[in-house]
């Protein structure tokens, strides 16, 4: 029964044929489950940055309650008059900077790590637009396409909602991919917790970032920077497959969105405009 409740809890995370979902879970308390390198290293500095926590809680919580019970009304009914401590004032100074060295040392090289790719296998241009996300492969025949939202009267069983979108961003896995966002109208955010991806996409600027996918599997992510009406409504779905299978879909994808344009979201229609006699 316990192993029957864990299962459901873990929901989307477990996948047949051994793939890989990264989405959210039902009651998830912590990060979600690593899906690359760049998030297995989040995961190593947030478990250095709790666990300074944890000592932290327990050695103010420890030292209040040593203070109430040492320093109480009944055992000291003549209350001190000490003012002032140097040596006292020095460790509390000096042991927070320390304490944040500690914390600033890893995380500016996790900030350089996230930043560039280094040998990147190849890039993919994303931009995002009021409301979906355009993708463009420069390396695969410059091909691109769109990605919208499933709405859920056409969700099909397995799909999640508010998650899946029509055309999914594909890569192979242990690839690296570096990633290069701008925004198309307003500043818009390409975040992937499970693969530790997260950059603005803001007009008239490009910055990168890059991912790696050790396993076959799923990852969705949503734009989580507001940025409208339909803010909520703009999710990213990663489908990471085997080198061959990527290779397959690239050469179908060159047909397919020959002209930019994904399937059922064609370009509008050029409107008539009859010149009047003069």
């Amino acid at each position: 029964m316990l192993l029957a409740t864990l299962l459901l809890a873990a929901g989307p995370a477990l996948a047949a044929d051994g793939e890989m979902t990264g989405a959210p879970v039902p009651w998830g308390m912590g990060l979600q489950q690593a899906g690359g390198v760049l998030k297995r290293t989040i995961h190593d500095f947030n478990e250095l940055v709790f666990w300074i926590i944890v000592v932290i809680t327990v050695f103010v919580a420890g030292l209040l309650l040593w203070v109430v019970y040492r320093y109480s009304a009944a055992k000291n009914p003549v209350p001190s008059r000490t003012s002032h401590h140097s040596l006292l004032e020095v460790a509390w100074t000096v042991v927070p900077v320390l304490i944040l060295i500690v914390i600033a040392i890893p995380s500016f090289r996790l900030i350089y790590y996230e930043d560039r790719a280094r040998d990147a296998d190849f890039t993919i241009n994303v931009q995002g637009r009021q409301w979906y996300w355009h993708y463009a492969y420069p390396d695969q025949g410059n091909f691109s396409f769109d990605s919208y939202a499933v709405a859920d009267a056409d969700l099909q069983p397995g799909q999640l909602r508010n998650l899946t979108v029509d055309n999914p961003l594909v890569v192979p896995v242990g690839a690296t991919v570096r990633v290069i966002t701008t925004g198309h109208d307003v500043i818009h955010s390409f975040f992937i917790p499970s693969l530790g991806v997260q950059r603005y996409a803001i007009p008239g600027r490009a910055l990168e970032t890059w991912f790696q996918v050790d396993r076959a599997g799923t990852f969705y992510g949503q734009c989580n920077q507001i940025c409208g009406t339909n803010h909520w409504f703009m999710p990213i779905m990663v489908r990471a497959v085997p080198k061959p299978e990527f290779d397959a879909w690239v050469a179908q994808a060159q047909a397919r969105f020959a002209q930019g344009q994904a399937p059922g979201y064609p370009e509008p229609a050029p409107v008539a405009v009859a010149s009047a006699a003069r």
